[in-house]
Order: structure tokens, then C-alpha cells, then sequence
């Protein structure tokens, strides 16, 4: 088993930043990609940002530019430092990875961005 937790969330004024981290522990041997989703209220889940063990980075249009996702392998930490944040960027962030074909979840941390 695998066990991932976010922190870094909180309440922010729009145009500040926040970083949110990942940490996975447990049975950990190789895992490969890491993630990180939103759920607004409302709204369904969305894919923010994806990072491979390779470092490969992909990202939402949404965020493009003002999102930017890492890892530390040594530290099986991922990262999500979040700039110019918008009150539409208020959600619940989620903490996703995969290792030998298994999905983990974290619980999520809160993201508020006041206007």
C-alpha cells in the first residue's frame, strides 16, 4: 500500500501563491506518474497537472504558465507551486500516482482564493 498526503493548502488572496506537496509513504519500489486534480463545488473533477518519473510535465490550459509541477524522487514528494492565483483556482486538490498499475489517492487539501 501506498499512502499519499497533500499540505499546502490555505486561503490566498487572488494574485498570490501557494505550493502544495505530496508526500507518499508506505510500499514504495517505482512509482511512476504523479498527479494532481481539482474538484471545485459544482464542478466535476479536473486534471491540473501530470508529472512523470522522467520529469515529463503536462498541464491543464487552465493553469499553463501559472502552475508548475516537480517531484523529488529521493523524497517520493511531488510538488505544485501555484502563482497569479484566481478565485476560480478555489478547490479541493487531490494528490494522484501510480505504481505497477495501481492508482493511489491522497484525501486532498483546500485551496481558497479570495477576490
Amino acid at each position: 500500500q501506498v499512502q499519499l498526503v497533500e499540505s499546502g493548502g490555505g486561503l490566498v488572496q487572488a494574485g498570490g501563491s501557494l505550493r502544495l506537496s505530496c508526500a507518499a509513504s508506505g510500499r514504495i519500489f517505482s512509482i511512476n506518474a504523479m498527479e494532481w486534480y481539482r474538484r471545485a463545488p459544482g464542478k466535476p473533477r479536473e486534471l491540473v497537472a501530470t508529472i512523470t518519473s522522467y520529469g515529463t510535465t503536462n498541464y491543464a490550459d487552465s493553469v499553463k504558465g501559472r502552475f508548475t509541477i516537480s517531484r523529488d524522487n529521493a523524497k517520493n514528494t511531488a510538488y505544485l507551486q501555484m502563482n497569479s492565483l484566481k478565485p476560480e483556482d478555489t478547490a479541493v486538490y487531490y494528490c494522484k500516482a501510480q505504481q505497477y498499475g495501481i492508482l493511489y489517492w491522497g484525501k486532498g487539501t483546500l485551496v481558497t482564493v479570495s477576490s
